[in-house]
């Protein structure tokens, strides 16, 4: 079963910035759009960005001035940028491609 690997989670105080990566192992990440999905303690999952095969972003309001989502088919790889992180933005981040999910990266941000 295939899986995507995220990366760049960690704790940091509000204001600060983290980069998040989504690495797609296999062939389908040239070809695929790609989401990312934030999920807080006792909540659903819900939408935060994607980026199409096109490169072209959609971001949820709340982030659009904060977050930029990016990709690169060399190295397979989708990162989510996120700048002034407010504590609101604390949870699971996860990427998704078609039917694949990641594991999740943990962001906390403290005030």
């Amino acid at each position: 079963q295939v899986q995507l690997v995220e990366s760049g989670g960690g704790s940091v105080q509000a204001g600060g910035s983290l980069r998040l990566s989504c690495v797609v192992p296999g062939t389908i990440f040239s070809d695929s759009g790609l989401s990312w999905y934030m999920q807080s303690p006792g909540k659903q999952r819900k939408w935060v960005a994607t980026i199409t095969t096109a490169s072209v972003p959609y971001m949820k309001d709340s982030v659009k001035d904060r977050f930029t989502i990016s990709r690169d088919n060399a190295k397979n790889t989708a990162y989510l940028q996120m700048e002034n992180l407010q504590p609101e933005d604390t949870g699971v981040y996860y990427c998704n491609v078609r039917s694949l999910w990641g594991q999740g990266t943990q962001v906390n941000v403290s005030s």
